[in-house]
C-alpha cells in the first residue's frame, strides 16, 4: 500500500516534455526546443532562424599604393572575416533580445503553470547562428558531506587560485566533468529517461 499523498511525486520527465510541446508556440523555434529537467527546475533551450546579414560597403577596397596584390587580396579578406563574424554575432544577439523581448508574457504564464503543475521553475534561453544567451537562470545550493582526502582536493584548488572558496571549487569540480564527461553522462541520462518511461508505464499502487 503506497502512503505517498496524490500529488507529491515527481513528475516524470516525458510526462513534462511533452506538456511543453504540447503547451509552447509552434512558431517560436526552429524544430523541438531541447528541455533539460533536474529536480528543481526546467529548463528549455530554443532554436532560432539565424538573421540574414549583408557586409557593409559592399565592394572591396583597392590594394593600398606600394602593397603587392597578393598581399592587399589576403589582409582585405582577413578584415572582411573578421567583420563579418563580428557581424552575424551582434545579429544574433539583437534577435536573441528580440525574442525575449516579444515572449515576455507568455513565457511568464506559461512558466507559472509549470510551476503550479510539476512543482519547478522553468528557465529560458535561445541559440542563434551557434550563439547561445540564457535569459534565466537558478543556482541552487547542494549540501554533501566529503572525507579529508576530499576536502583536500577542494583545499588545493582554493590554496592555487583556482577557486574562491570550497563551494566554489566544488562547482569547478562538477564543471569539469561534465566538460569531459560529456558523451558518458549523456549516455547516462539516456538510460535514466528509459528507466523513467518503464516505471511509468508499470501498475500503479
Amino acid at each position: 500500500m503506497s502512503t505517498q499523498k496524490e500529488g507529491e511525486a515527481a513528475s516524470p520527465p516525458e510526462q513534462i516534455r511533452g506538456w511543453l510541446t504540447g503547451r509552447l508556440p509552434g512558431d517560436w523555434f526552429d524544430g523541438a526546443p531541447e528541455i533539460l529537467i533536474d529536480r528543481e527546475e526546467i529548463t528549455v533551450i530554443g532554436h532560432l532562424p539565424s538573421p540574414e546579414t549583408r557586409a557593409a560597403g559592399g565592394g572591396e577596397a583597392a590594394p593600398a599604393k606600394g602593397a603587392t596584390a597578393k598581399g592587399a587580396a589576403g589582409k582585405g579578406a582577413t578584415a572582411r572575416g573578421t567583420a563579418e563574424a563580428s557581424g552575424a554575432e551582434a545579429a544574433a544577439i539583437g534577435r536573441s533580445r528580440r525574442f525575449r523581448e516579444e515572449t515576455r508574457d507568455t513565457r511568464i504564464e506559461i512558466a507559472r503553470e509549470a510551476e503550479h503543475s510539476f512543482g519547478r521553475k522553468v528557465s529560458w534561453g535561445v541559440v542563434c547562428d551557434n550563439y547561445k544567451v540564457m535569459f534565466t537562470t537558478l543556482s541552487i545550493p547542494v549540501m554533501t558531506r566529503l572525507r579529508q582526502s576530499e576536502r583536500r582536493v577542494l583545499d588545493t584548488l582554493v590554496d592555487a587560485g583556482v577557486a574562491r572558496s570550497r563551494s566554489d571549487a566544488l562547482a569547478w569540480c562538477v564543471r569539469l566533468v561534465g566538460e569531459h564527461e560529456d558523451s558518458w553522462l549523456s549516455d547516462l541520462r539516456e538510460a535514466l529517461r528509459h528507466v523513467e518511461q518503464v516505471r511509468a508505464e508499470g501498475p500503479h499502487a
